[in-house]
């Protein structure tokens, strides 16, 4: 259970990243509203996933998730650069999370 709910926290992190950028420096409501919320979410469940996984290995793997899905969203949806070198990077974060957890 600790491991599932610490893969939902990653990805409320790349919820929390990107509603951040969408707040305009919290100039915007619904943003920041979805900023703050998803964040006490990611948070709150680290927190639980950390009672039962080491924090080194769940830090990373929550750090790697939200990582990875930001830069996702930002070159699918954001219009960031998605080139070769960048993509080969997000898939060396995600064999480091991989390796992370098939060696805890």
């Amino acid at each position: 259970m600790a491991w599932i709910v610490l893969v939902i926290s990653g990805l409320l992190e790349t919820a929390w990243a990107i509603a951040l950028e969408r707040s305009s420096g919290f100039s915007r409501l619904g943003p920041s509203v979805v900023f703050v919320v998803t964040l006490v979410l990611s948070m709150a469940g680290l927190a639980y996933a950390l009672r039962e996984i080491p924090v080194g290995t769940g830090y990373a793997v929550w750090v790697g998730i939200g990582v990875v899905g930001t830069a996702v969203v930002g070159m699918v949806a954001l219009n960031e650069p998605a080139s070769l070198p960048r993509i080969a990077c997000l898939l060396l974060v995600i064999a480091g999370v991989v390796g992370l957890k098939l060696f805890h």
